[in-house]
């Protein structure tokens, strides 16, 4: 069976993890943060700085699993060789199902309502420019992975450069400067420890999409020394930058200003520039949704591909196109569900109910690093996790809080995003009987 050419780069690992990461919540999220943290903005940076560093943390782990086991599929190769198939499949399938073309889904449909900064669409016009959206990044990704990856850098530089240049002009002309209060609280009381706890879970969310560089391992060049590297530096810089913007942010509004709103970038730019700031901001967001739904369409079907050469998916699936070199059926196959959600307007709610139970899974992709070093211990490991075993137990527990956090705080929520995952099991057994009967052969 033909198999995926590696042409992936570090710079191209590198922006595929920060342009799949960054879209529109650095955008929205930071006030809701800095209220949560009781509106000192000291708590605040600390929480974007530890919610990075967590971040950081797994993708230290995941460059291990990535350098020692550089196959396409990524996270749901490790799942499936340290805990088995089943609980592989079922990332899949709600990954499939939701997280991941769900996620295009919601970046196509915020697309078309910042794109009416500049053009009045109707509704049904709206819908027509999400489903447009999404087919561009469908069609760009089933050319080639080089296309793809060239797509990413290009609109990840843009962004990027778009964000700092932001920055810079609200720490230089920003106005806000003056009324920065409560760096720190004056005291610590329960109340603050729960809102530190609901912003570390919202930023946490903010940071969420660098996992998805483990799909293309199997694509990149040089992966024991590419792919570590990738992952590593990217969300390095994402600490970074979310720091910068946050204290940009803060500058232009001061720490009330900051807090009480909802549309952060807007107004701060707005205050800083002038009304007509609205379209930049409108274009730059644009940039980043766009640049975001490309990364999830050139990463998220490499799993699918895995799954259906597992013959745990539809095997159309593990097909590689003859002339581009892609998993061409299973990005269209994905892209064409993203599709579907778009145009029905269920996405938001699923999305909403299933979001965290990905972080079930990052934590099993953490703990296989534990099963490989026991299984494997004499293993060619071109990248060793610094600071094991503490680096992979502290991501692990930070994943099981969010989880926890959510089952305790919305367990309506949590009931439904387990049980549409839980579906997942009677799939997993067709495709399992399925693959079992067509490998006998008639004399067995």
């Amino acid at each position: 069976m033909a198999s995926l050419a590696r042409m992936l780069r570090l710079r191209d690992l590198v922006f595929i993890v920060v342009g799949t990461v960054i879209g529109s919540g650095i955008f929205l999220v930071p006030g809701p943060v800095l209220r949560a943290s009781g509106g000192s903005v000291g708590v605040a940076l600390l929480v974007w700085t530890a919610a990075g560093v967590l971040s950081l943390l797994g993708a230290l782990t995941y460059g291990e699993l990535g350098a020692m086991k550089p196959d396409a599929g990524g996270l749901y190769v490790y799942i499936r060789d340290a805990f088995g198939p089943l609980p592989a499949f079922l990332y899949g399938w709600t990954a499939f199902l939701v997280i991941g073309s769900g996620s295009i889904a919601t970046l196509a449909v915020a697309f078309n309502s910042y794109l009416g900064q500049f053009v009045d669409l109707s509704p049904l016009a709206g819908k027509l420019v999400a489903l447009a959206m999404i087919a561009v990044v469908m069609l760009v990704n089933v050319r080639g992975a080089r296309q793809g990856a060239d797509v990413q850098n290009v609109s990840t530089i843009l962004k990027v450069t778009a964000i700092v240049a932001m920055s810079v002009v609200l720490l230089v002309a920003g106005r806000g400067w003056s009324h920065v209060t409560a760096v720190w609280p004056a005291h610590a009381d329960a109340s603050l420890f729960r809102g530190i706890g609901l912003a570390m879970v919202s930023v946490l969310w903010a940071y969420e999409g660098w996992q998805y560089a483990t799909f293309s391992a199997g694509e990149t060049i040089d992966p024991q020394r590419t792919f570590p590297r990738g992952i590593v530096i990217g969300t390095a810089l994402l600490i970074g930058i979310y720091v910068l913007v946050n204290v940009a942010y803060v500058a232009a509004l001061g720490t009330k200003g900051a807090a009480a709103s909802d549309r952060i970038a807007a107004q701060a730019v707005g205050i800083t520039v002038g009304p007509a700031a609205a379209n930049i901001i409108a274009a730059i967001i644009l940039v980043s949704m766009f640049s975001a739904a490309n990364g999830l369409a050139l990463t998220a079907p490499r799993m699918y591909y895995a799954m259906a050469r597992d013959g745990l998916f539809f095997s159309r699936m593990a097909r590689i196109h003859p002339r581009y070199g892609t998993p061409a059926f299973a990005i269209m196959a994905s892209c064409s569900w993203a599709m579907v959600l778009a145009a029905s307007g269920t996405f938001e709610q699923l999305l909403t109910y299933v979001v965290f139970v990905g972080w079930i899974f990052y934590a099993l992709g953490a703990l296989a690093i534990f099963v490989y070093r026991r299984r494997v211990p004499d293993a060619v490991r071109p990248f060793r996790t610094p600071g094991y075993p503490l680096t992979p137990i502290l991501f692990v527990l930070s994943a099981a809080a969010i989880v926890g956090n959510t089952v305790v705080a919305e367990p309506r929520r949590a009931a439904v995003g387990l049980g549409l995952m839980a579906l997942g099991v009677p799939a997993y057994l067709v495709w399992r009987f399925t693959a079992r009967a067509a490998r006998k052969t008639p004399g067995e």
